[in-house]
């Protein structure tokens, strides 16, 4: 896995590299190096430059691209300039690389590629002026677009922008930044790669997962085991409103394509008749319901719950005061991982949270930022802004693994986050979460209760649902598509290592 740093920690590791004895000069040569080799120049490169280092790392990939015979021509946008960007521009001005005053009325169709260097990852708030006529100019371009370090306008941190530049290849310099997974980056970005400069980093905020890291939870299997050894593991919900039948199989499908050894559905009396058709490889449990609703009734609860390895509770639930007290028995009896997901986290949201700070139970919660907000009572504009922060409060302070769903996941237990990069626009649909839980609590039956099992069980359904979209489209996906497509994804994961 690769560490993650936010821009604050990116900083001070640059100043203390820079105090051991490494020039801003020479970083800014390097991280212009590695732009460099990363993307094949085609010549007429137009390098667009605003005022800070960022600007300077430009300058620098004007001289190599200069040197390797490669036409550019540099764009100011100010006449401010670094220390260093400075003597790097003023190399450029003798080599006599044509620099030219950026325009408002400026059109870069012509050229053969665009680098965007006006902002690093420093920038807060909205371009305006030049600035912002920049960043059109270069999306209308029609032409490829490089970035360097960030796309100029995108939070470095949070990833959220008003206007920022749409580029076909990101070079991160150092280290990855938050903000090159967080929001709405992955609309921004079309492909993502780092290069390392020589600057060690003195924090890591995250982790970003990788396929190796998913295998290690994937091991291969002993023949001489049986399904116990894998877990027999519960999926609970499901009321006549919101009976989702097919959402609840595929859920236990899921949970036995990631690896558990039985997946039981729980759910009440009078669904048994439309779930059962569904039910191929899983097992049915049933608990007393009043119109259509599970009423509580503890020996029916313990019964069914009885050797069970891991639990999901919530899906497709619907509201009912009854369920509380379902989840609060869970809480104070048991001492099994439980997943908390859609009507069991709006349930969790009306109780008192020293149930989960008191609790035996290995708790994971799996909240889309809505459901984050009715849990911490932060609004969901504060969660966008510093995901990572609020997920990283709310799992510390009662004692739960929280994993935030998004265009990418965060996976934390309030010391060490993940954040998981994978997923796709078809999963945007109805009984996408369902099938996660469902694959967390197949893992959940085999695999340690830790953020990183959780955060490889994200992986696998977002690798599944990218293989499903490649196959169907992100229009027509459905969930169960996913679910389809989890043995291909856990394939690749097991081949990506041997």
């Amino acid at each position: 896995m690769q560490a993650v740093l936010d821009v604050k920690t990116m900083r001070e590791s640059d100043a203390r590299t820079i105090n051991n004895g490494v020039s801003g000069k020479e970083l800014m040569y390097r991280a212009a190096k590695g732009v460099f080799e990363s993307y094949a120049w085609t010549g007429n490169t137009a390098i667009i430059c605003g005022m800070g280092n960022n600007a300077g790392d430009g300058f620098a990939l004007a001289l190599l691209l200069h040197e390797a015979e490669i036409s550019c021509t540099v764009f100011l946008l100010s006449e401010k300039c670094s220390e260093d960007g400075a003597y790097y521009l003023e190399l450029c001005r003798e080599r006599n690389i044509p620099i030219r005053t950026f325009t408002a009325d400026l059109s870069l169709c012509a050229y053969g590629e665009i680098v965007d260097c006006i902002f690093g990852t420093g920038f807060r708030g909205t371009p305006e002026g030049i600035f912002a006529a920049a960043i059109d100019a270069i999306n209308q371009s029609g032409r490829p677009v490089i970035s360097v370090d960030i796309n100029s306008g995108l939070d470095g941190d949070c990833g959220v922008a008003e206007l920022c530049v749409r580029s076909d290849l990101t070079v991160s310099v150092g280290s990855y930044k938050t903000g090159h997974f967080l929001g709405c980056a992955k609309d921004m970005i079309g492909r993502l790669v780092n290069v390392e400069i020589g600057i060690e980093p003195i924090g890591v905020k995250a982790y970003l997962v990788e396929e190796a890291d998913v295998a290690e939870v994937l091991r291969p299997r002993r023949h001489d085991t049986h399904k116990g050894v894998y877990g027999y593991v519960s999926i609970l919900g499901g009321c006549t409103a919101y009976s989702g039948a097919v959402k609840l199989a595929n859920m236990s499908c899921a949970a036995l394509r990631a690896g558990c050894g039985v997946a039981k559905l729980i759910v009440p009396e009078s669904l048994a008749a439309s779930v059962s058709p569904y039910l191929l490889e899983s097992t049915l449990a049933l608990l007393p319901d009043a119109e259509g609703m599970m009423i509580f009734d503890p020996v029916a609860l313990d019964r069914v719950l009885a050797g069970q390895a891991a639990l999901a509770i919530g899906m497709g639930w619907g509201s009912s005061p009854a369920y509380e007290k379902i989840l609060e028995h869970i809480l104070k009896n048991y001492s099994i991982p439980v997943v908390i997901d859609a009507d069991g986290l709006n349930t969790l949201a009306r109780m008192d949270r020293r149930l989960l700070q008191e609790t035996n139970c290995r708790v994971l919660l799996t909240p889309h930022p809505k459901e984050m907000e009715r849990l911490s009572g932060v609004p969901v504009s504060d969660i966008r802004r510093d995901p990572i922060g609020v997920a990283e409060r709310y799992a510390r302070e009662n004692g739960v693994c929280v994993l935030l769903k998004g265009a990418t996941t965060v996976v934390t237990d309030g010391e060490t986050s993940y954040l998981v990069n994978r997923g796709c626009a078809g999963m945007a649909t109805a009984g996408s979460g369902d099938v996660l839980s469902g694959i967390l609590v197949g893992l959940l039956g085999h695999a340690p209760y830790t953020p990183l099992t959780a955060a490889c069980g994200a992986f696998v359904a977002g690798l599944a649902g990218e293989m499903a979209e490649r196959d169907v489209n992100p229009i027509s996906m459905l969930a169960s598509d996913t679910v389809a497509h989890i043995g291909e994804a856990v394939s690749s994961l097991l081949n990506a290592t041997t």
